[in-house]
């Protein structure tokens, strides 16, 4: 049943189906547990979603960056089902399995941290993005012998207490304090809103910015990780120049600091390479990643240079479920499935429609003040008047509601919320894509425009 048919009297009927599931979650559910839209989930299959009413939609979402391989991929949901029949848990801490070592193999394979051959690539498996990066966290520490880290504005780094520390939008975090402490924050390496500076200029104010940070903020010599997302999530995608992030390197590499790109929704294909540092050629000491890496299952991991990996004590690491056998089966196939399809190339191919929507889009409506990121992680930034100091997050709310009501579904990012970022599975079609994009182009120029 397409969106279209909503109005329909049997949809009529059946919409009482999912205002009720929202009503019992709303009874049960905590609050804190924040709810997007009234939208429901009843089933899903490639990139469309069909909602309890029988509605569908396309998904421009992927479950925020998750579902790169499509919804219920075929061999995603073989592997869980042999896995489940043979072995569904046995905790890594406990008994080896299998499963787990073998998708730390593949994890070292993919994404090598280590240049030179009396060094090599070690992994650790978790549930969640934002355990993975309390655990690099808690690696460098240990590997430094230091405190402190330095992170960015406009991060998200996860909920859980460092991590909402290292986490940027206040809003995500309210009442959660006191948060972790030795923890400092500087600009990211963008412009400021309606700032025009060359990149060249911007990057030597950024790294100066950093450099006079150790004089006055903290010392370099209790530094143990700079945290940085070579392109932002929830920040709006904005994406960290070549030149900051080799001078981070190089200042890294002069102070014993770890450093570490959060790779937790940029990885696994989505900016059309493995790793959105691959686009930059600078090696991480540390990597977190989640999101599409299970398949739809919740699996995480660190992976890093087996010279700071192993300086961490046995037992400070891990979980009882981290690494589960069926998770790592699911990873392991969506992985397979990411190099069978060349998701890669792909997601090439499906930036390179966004990109050219969206400028066509920011020729004809003033509204849309930028175009940004890389691959299939791309977003628009709508202000007032195309005044990029005045955020139109009210525009971008009438959007997303707009389009969910014309069967497209679509999330905002950004610290002010006026940002509508595009995370579509990579196996869309080029008709569905094209269909989303005349919905969403259509109404950002009509609310935009009023």
């Amino acid at each position: 049943m397409s969106a279209t048919a909503s109005g329909s009297s049997s949809a009529s009927a059946a919409q009482s189906r999912g205002q009720a599931l929202v009503e019992r979650r709303q009874a049960v559910v905590c609050q804190g547990v924040g709810m997007l839209s009234p939208m429901t989930a009843a089933s899903a299959t490639g990139a469309i979603i069909t909602d309890a009413d029988g509605t569908e939609f396309i998904d421009f979402a992927s479950g925020i960056g998750v579902m790169s391989v499509g919804h219920s991929d075929a061999a995603v949901i073989d592997a869980v089902n042999a896995q489940v029949a043979n072995l569904q848990h046995a905790c890594i801490h406990v008994a080896t399995y299998e499963p787990y070592v073998a998708l730390c193999e593949k994890l070292v394979e993919l994404f090598p941290h280590h240049e030179h051959d009396d060094d090599s690539t070690k992994a650790m498996l978790v549930n969640t993005g934002a355990e993975a990066v309390e655990n690099s966290i808690k690696i460098a520490r240990q590997a430094t012998g230091r405190d402190a880290v330095i992170c960015y504005t406009g991060a998200f780094h996860g909920r859980t207490l460092l991590a909402a520390t290292l986490t940027s939008k206040v809003h995500l975090k309210q009442g959660c304090g006191p948060f972790a402490p030795e923890v400092y924050r500087l600009p990211f390496p963008a412009p400021l809103p309606g700032e025009t500076i060359d990149e060249a200029d911007l990057v030597r104010r950024e790294l100066h910015r950093l450099e006079r940070a150790f004089a006055d903020t903290v010392s370099a010599s209790n530094v143990a990780a700079i945290i940085i997302e070579v392109v932002q999530g929830e920040g709006g995608f904005k994406v960290a120049p070549k030149a900051y992030l080799e001078g981070l390197r190089k200042i890294c590499d002069e102070h014993g600091i770890v450093l570490i790109f959060d790779e937790v929704q940029a990885g696994f294909c989505r900016t059309g390479e493995w790793a959105g540092y691959d686009h930059f050629g600078v090696l991480p000491d540390l990597s977190p990643w989640a999101k599409a890496m299970g398949g739809g299952l919740p699996i995480a991991c660190v992976i890093g240079k087996s010279s700071v990996m192993d300086k961490v004590n046995p037992g400070t690491l891990g979980g009882t479920y981290g690494g589960n056998p069926v998770a790592c089966a699911a990873s392991l196939a969506a992985i397979g499935q990411m190099e069978a399809m060349d998701l890669n190339g792909r997601a090439k191919a499906i930036g390179k429609t966004l990109h050219q929507r969206f400028t066509d889009l920011q020729h004809r409506v003033p509204a849309v003040t930028d175009v940004r990121g890389l691959g299939a992680m791309m977003a628009i930034e709508l202000s007032e008047g195309g005044d990029q100091t005045k955020p139109a997050a009210g525009v971008v709310k009438a959007v997303i509601d707009d389009c969910r009501s014309k069967g497209l579904l679509i999330i905002a990012a950004g610290v002010h919320g006026n940002c509508i970022r595009t995370l579509v599975p990579l196996v869309i079609t080029d008709e569905q894509l094209e269909r989303g994009l005349d919905i969403l182009c259509e109404s950002v120029a009509r609310h935009a425009s009023s």
